[in-house]
């Protein structure tokens, strides 16, 4: 009985280990914190080479709906800044959040808030 005990207990480990993983991207609100104007907003998954095109949030302030699934929660987002010229925000995490606020500043760079 005891072996089948550590059997069954493994497998619950193996099941709440793996579960986070399959929880993956899916829809979200992207801000636009910059203060700017965005262009040609794209995504990608991280440490990846293809980008795809997303609604732009493109006024400062404005607020646009992504419609968006995907196994991964590690993503990289690119749009041109008007006055600057293309920004990456890297490795942004969008498994579990509402919405994505992209910041920029000359000072600080480019960061990323998240509404959970």
């Amino acid at each position: 009985m005891i072996p089948q005990m550590k059997k069954l207990a493994c497998a619950a480990l193996l099941l709440s280990v793996a579960s986070p993983a399959l929880a993956g991207a899916a829809n979200f609100t992207l801000v636009n914190g910059t203060g700017v104007a965005l262009g040609d907003v794209s995504i990608r998954r991280a440490d990846t080479k293809e980008w795809k095109p997303v609604p732009a949030a493109a006024a400062p302030g404005a607020r646009t709906s992504v419609n968006f699934t995907d196994p991964d929660c590690a993503f990289d987002i690119r749009a041109n800044v008007a006055g600057v010229g293309p920004v990456t925000w890297a490795d942004v995490n969008l498994c579990d959040v509402k919405a994505v606020t992209l910041n920029r500043d000359g000072s600080a760079g480019a960061w990323v808030d998240y509404d959970h």
